[in-house]
């Protein structure tokens, strides 16, 4: 089947699960780049229930080829800039690692706008809807949206990664304050904390709330790196660390490597 066929036929089935959909989804063309269109956005926008079986094992066979096509890239072939600190650029859902980091929002439940080049957005399309059931789940099971400088686990699904690490860092609306600092700080001990409690032994961080969260991105790559080192000094189980520039909010990573 080809990669114009596979994504006809998840866009039918996305649209027979919602077809609330169609009239908009006429006006997107039958070529590639449309249906791609189509389909990110559909599955941007779609809630957080059941899907069918065979929709899994499509899109699942689609995603991974996806990932494939573009490229992976494996943490092994990184070199550091400093004792255990490596620096990255590029697509983090390409990345080979036991978890990436995701700058999530409170919902937690990814970027419902259509084709948003956010991390967020950009994780949960090559994740898979899986993702975005999972990170319900965890919604539904605590009652109540995700606290900032705070992080959850879930599987990586169709991800080279094996688990992604959702945290909301702080959305600066103002001048920064003392406080803004101590919360993304958190976040990062948070997914270290987290990479400890199941084994993780390498973790690629985005650079947290440098965003659409607007924090100041030189001051925000001070913070990473001095926590992540402090961290390591301190847990030899956790033996290299990365930290990603900015460059576009689904092209920065940064992490550990075992």
């Amino acid at each position: 089947m080809t990669r114009l066929e596979q994504l006809v036929n998840l866009n039918k089935m996305l649209l027979e699960d919602m077809p609330f959909y169609q009239d908009q989804a006429v006006r997107f063309s039958r070529d590639e780049q449309s249906q791609w269109q189509l389909f990110r956005s559909l599955v941007n926008v779609r809630e957080p229930r059941p899907v069918s079986s065979d929709f899994i094992k499509m899109q699942d066979c689609f995603l991974k080829n996806e990932t494939v096509t573009k490229g992976i890239m494996d943490i092994s072939n990184l070199t550091p800039i400093q004792d255990k600190i490596y620096l990255w650029q590029g697509d983090i859902t390409t990345l080979r690692v036991d978890a990436i980091v995701n700058a999530a929002n409170s919902g937690l439940l990814g970027c419902f706008h259509p084709c948003h080049s956010c991390i967020d957005n950009m994780i949960h399309t090559y994740a898979g809807v899986q993702l975005r059931l999972a990170c319900n789940d965890i919604i539904r099971a605590q009652g109540q949206e995700e606290r900032v400088g705070s992080a959850k686990i879930t599987p990586g699904f169709n991800l080279p990664a094996r688990y992604v690490l959702h945290t909301v860092g702080p959305n600066i609306t103002g001048p920064l304050g003392r406080k803004d600092c101590r919360l993304l700080a958190g976040c990062y001990e948070a997914c270290l904390e987290l990479a400890v409690k199941h084994d993780i032994q390498s973790i690629a961080f985005c650079c947290i709330s440098t965003g659409v969260f607007h924090f100041p991105q030189e001051k925000a790559a001070e913070i990473a790196v001095e926590t992540v080192s402090r961290f390591l000094e301190h847990d030899s189980s956790l033996r290299h660390a990365y930290q990603k520039p900015e460059g576009g909010p689904y092209q920065q990573a940064s992490g550990r490597a075992g």
